[in-house]
């Protein structure tokens, strides 16, 4: 297969969780040397992919301000399989990349390694925690008629939602990406637990 160019790749951020275990802080807007989540990822691989948007259900003239587009869930209450429908219906290039806003952090690699392993419909990342399903790469078209179909049928999981795609697991060995959930999690990341930008 031949391999897509950046501009054929939409960067995703998934931003609409309630955080409910941190009190139901924006995740987006953690301040990690001097930096809010939402924009380290957006500088995180530059010359590696073309569009960003960001999935986010609440603030988007924030981040507007900041140059972003937010797009929103058509389907709330969903949880993340939400997220990535609005993202795919959204995304006007061929391919999406996903991350989760709230992960601590990611290879060098990550971008080249998921999109030269790709299956027919993408791939996501196993990290020495295990499978990170959204830490994804995925055929555009592939995802949109897959999110309907399975929010249809009221299975929301991403890993059944995967495992109805063609998409390869990639193991990043030695790694852990990390996430965000609890004060704890935000401690040991060095993390400002009151987040401005």
């Amino acid at each position: 297969m031949r391999l897509p160019s950046p501009h054929e790749l939409t960067l995703g951020l998934i931003a609409g969780g309630r955080a409910s275990r941190l009190g139901g802080v924006d995740k987006a807007w953690l301040m990690r040397g001097g930096v809010s989540q939402v924009l380290r990822w957006t500088r995180r691989f530059p010359g590696e992919h073309g569009p960003v948007l960001v999935s986010a259900n609440r603030d988007p003239d924030r981040y507007a301000a900041h140059g972003l587009f937010v797009v929103g869930d058509r389907h709330p209450d969903l949880g993340p399989i939400g997220g990535l429908d609005a993202l795919s219906q959204a995304c006007a290039t061929p391919w999406l990349l996903t991350l989760p806003v709230d992960l601590v952090g990611v290879n060098d690699c990550l971008v080249r390694t998921l999109v030269s392993k790709r299956d027919a419909d993408g791939a996501f990342a196993r990290d020495d925690d295990g499978v990170q399903p959204l830490v994804a790469l995925w055929r555009a078209e592939a995802l949109r008629i897959a999110c309907a179909e399975a929010i249809s049928r009221g299975e929301i999981a991403i890993h059944r939602l995967q495992a109805t795609l063609r998409m390869a697991e990639v193991a990043f060995t030695g790694f852990r990406f990390g996430n965000l959930n609890t004060p704890d999690d935000l401690r040991a990341a060095g993390i400002d637990p009151e987040p401005t930008a």
